[in-house]
């Protein structure tokens, strides 16, 4: 079972603009991929595979004036942007096929500037240092507020900046079934569902349930507070 960790991250300015540069990129390379394949469904090509893809969008690209910036950041997130367009082409093709579950999924769409901006690392691109750091390729050691210790060692580790600026860093984790540790993720794309209520605080995907922490019973809440 695999299991996510998600945790705040503290850039400072100049790994920041690094992480500019690799968002700015990842969204780059996201958008050729649904770009080329768009194009190949227009000429009723076969679709270009996510190997050859990785030769002309990256590989070949950086070779090229228009894309040479791609070499300033490390190939790791841009593979997996790659990987992430297939497997979001491979959900729409699902949903229509009927062998997907829940709502119709739509075609991948083009990634934007605004709004939340991701980059995956696979354990190619990332590691974790004996002094807390999270050492992201060509970015550098990350500040990382540890709220939990992780179970095992993360297989794969997604840096994310908000719409609002603050910065997260989700580890993929596998453990044993049965673990309650975390929210289970079956499919790295998926979304999560939290159902707020009364008796429990939140109940997640899955059936996990968060109690209510209860901070405004009789015995919590102070004399002072209960005479007003």
């Amino acid at each position: 079972m695999h299991l996510r960790y998600s945790y705040r991250v503290y850039p400072t300015g100049p790994q920041r603009r690094a992480l500019a540069r690799t968002f700015g990129c990842v969204r780059v390379v996201y958008n050729d991929a649904v770009a080329a394949r768009q194009a190949a469904y227009r000429h009723r090509l076969p679709y270009p595979s996510t190997a050859a893809l990785d030769r002309a969008l990256i590989t070949a690209a950086k070779r090229t004036p228009e894309r040479a910036w791609l070499g300033e950041v490390s190939t790791v997130p841009l593979q997996q942007a790659l990987r992430d367009c297939h497997a979001a082409y491979r959900h729409f093709f699902d949903s229509l096929q009927g062998k997907r579950h829940g709502a119709r999924v739509g075609p991948p769409r083009f990634k934007r500037r605004a709004g939340t901006q991701t980059a995956r690392y696979t354990r190619r691109g990332f590691s974790l240092k004996p002094n807390g750091r999270l050492y992201v390729a060509k970015v550098g050691a990350l500040k990382v507020a540890w709220s939990r210790d992780l179970p095992a060692a993360p297989s794969s580790v997604t840096v994310t900046k908000t719409a609002t600026g603050r910065y997260y860093a989700s580890f993929v984790v596998a453990v044993d079934d049965g673990a309650d540790l975390a929210e289970p993720i079956p499919d790295e794309d998926a979304e999560t569902g939290i159902d707020l209520g009364l008796k429990s605080f939140a109940v997640l995907r899955g059936g996990k349930t968060i109690e209510n922490p209860k901070v405004f019973t009789t015995e919590t809440v102070s004399p002072a507070m209960r005479r007003r």
